[in-house]
């Protein structure tokens, strides 16, 4: 799922006001998904009548057709290439296939099993498009229902994890204009190399840099509760760590490892940056007490 511009801009200003970002993530999340509902359930309209005089099992037939591509076979058996690839250390064409094709068999004898001993469930899902109406039995329905919950599982993953790749570098950025810090006190850095201001989605290293040192900074927007502790990050060698919570214990690994944090859910929020920066002597001017001028400033300066 696309992380459009707009939105990053609006996760940057939710976190500098000390705000929660969630729902900008959450939203895109339900219009993808809902988006897909709807495209599926055409779909399933469309096969179901088509193929109502044919005996052998239409959504198979239909769903996980080998032309398809293969993330659609995946998420119409109920997996996804993901996990298909974590559990064969493969996603090939001819992998995907197979255990999608497998799966959804073992899937289909599990709802069968569940039909037979429910005796007394009943349940129809009709629908009905451009004058075309389809009833689904329970186990059709219940296979139609697996199918969205993975698809809704699919795009919840990615969007989490595009979010926070696509907003570190212009937050970073964002932090060191509004501080009047000097580019060449920063840079962002692949393995030597200069990252293209377009290049949002690879892993990136950002670096606030005082002479010849050259400060490793990591963004991670993760809550309280994360399983991935703020410990993992300083194992890489992080001098500077932002975040938009830490628990009192990830405050006191990175207090004893010295390593400067900023907790932007906290009452200051962002505006320790400027200690930050003291602290690393890196020369920057004094916060404005209204930044939503320069906020607009500064992100057609970034998104440029």
């Amino acid at each position: 799922m696309t992380i459009t511009e707009q939105v990053v801009k609006n996760i940057i200003k939710k976190l500098l006001k000390g705000e929660d970002y969630r729902i900008e993530i959450v939203t895109l999340i339900d219009a993808a998904f809902l988006q897909f509902v709807v495209y599926f359930f055409k779909k399933v309209v469309d096969a179901k009548f088509k193929n109502q005089d044919i005996t052998i099992d239409w959504y198979k037939k239909e769903f996980l057709d080998s032309k398809l591509p293969i993330n659609d076979i995946a998420i119409n058996s109920g997996l996804n290439k993901k996990t298909i690839h974590n559990m064969f250390n493969s996603s090939t064409r001819e992998i995907v296939i197979d255990a999608s094709d497998e799966h959804y068999d073992l899937l289909y004898e599990s709802i069968k099993n569940l039909v037979d001993t429910e005796h007394d469930l009943e349940l129809t899902l009709t629908i009905k498009f451009k004058g075309v109406s389809v009833d689904l039995n329970v186990s059709e329905s219940l296979i139609v229902i697996n199918t969205l919950a993975v698809k809704r599982a699919a795009i919840r993953g990615g969007s989490w994890s595009t979010a926070g790749k696509r907003v570190e570098k212009p937050l970073m950025q964002t932090l060191c204009k509004l501080y009047g810090v000097s580019e060449k006190n920063y840079a962002l850095t692949i393995k030597g190399k200069q990252i293209k201001e377009d290049q949002f989605e690879r892993e990136i290293d950002f670096y606030l840099i005082e002479g010849k040192n050259q400060h490793k900074c990591e963004v991670k927007l993760m809550g309280i509760g994360n399983p991935e502790s703020a410990d993992a990050f300083i194992a890489r060698d992080s001098k500077v760590f932002i975040a938009d919570k830490l628990s009192d214990t990830n405050k006191k690994q990175l207090n004893s490892r010295k390593v400067e944090w900023v907790e932007l859910r906290s009452e200051d929020g962002f505006k320790k940056f400027g200690i930050v920066l003291k602290n690393l002597k890196i020369s920057h001017t004094k916060l404005l007490n209204n930044i939503e001028k320069d906020l607009e400033i500064v992100f057609r300066e970034i998104f440029k």
